[in-house]
């Protein structure tokens, strides 16, 4: 079990608290918009209908225990981005009220910032970095091409042109290498995601 994956789940337990101490003090009972709403969150978001939080969070604890095992990275990966953005929803409903904001006097905002790293770490799926992977090899092609043409078109060029296009020429090859950089450590987040994947 990787470590994001516990910190994910001690917030889970936060969360519950937060959401137990939202429900009784009944937020909702004076909203009549919220009253007439079958539920407080989209449907593909939650397959639960309910005015309670503490319901919404039972699910997200249901989900969390009925993943499917690592191996099966991207399965497991797309339930995990579900967890995050179900969980991301409930937040969202906390922080418009006291219960949020007293919370947080107690906890440190180091706390917080080490919860969002861990989110964004678990819920960075590899189709996204192969997405990136692949915008970045386009843009080295690209590069590559521009470089082509301004070395072809120092045959005949004189002195100025050809001084114009040498600079050129030295700033593609340093957007160049910044792009390859780029390239290197995309591969490199990919191989750590699929050792994670792998444990």
């Amino acid at each position: 079990m990787n470590q994001a994956f516990v910190k994910l789940q001690s917030k889970l337990e936060q969360l519950a608290t937060q959401a137990q101490q939202f429900d009784n003090a009944k937020w909702f009972d004076k909203n009549r918009y919220i009253q007439n709403q079958p539920s407080l969150f989209d449907s593909h978001l939650f397959h639960t209908k309910s005015l309670l939080l503490t319901d919404y969070v039972d699910e997200i604890q249901i989900a969390l225990k009925k993943l499917p095992p690592e191996q099966n990275r991207h399965a497991y990966q797309f339930a995990v981005e579900q967890v995050g953005e179900q969980m991301q929803a409930i937040i969202k409903v906390l922080k418009s009220t006291p219960v949020w904001a007293k919370e947080n006097k107690l906890n440190k905002p180091k706390k917080a910032k080490v919860y969002r790293k861990a989110v964004q770490r678990i819920m960075q799926s590899s189709h996204e970095l192969y997405q990136e992977l692949s915008q970045n090899h386009e843009f080295e092609r690209r590069l590559l091409e521009m470089i082509s043409i301004r070395k072809a078109q120092l045959e005949g060029a004189n002195a100025e042109k050809n001084a114009q296009l040498n600079a050129e020429i030295l700033a593609l090859h340093t957007r160049l290498g910044r792009c390859r950089k780029a390239i290197s450590a995309t591969e490199e987040k990919i191989q750590q995601l699929e050792k994670q994947g792998n444990r």
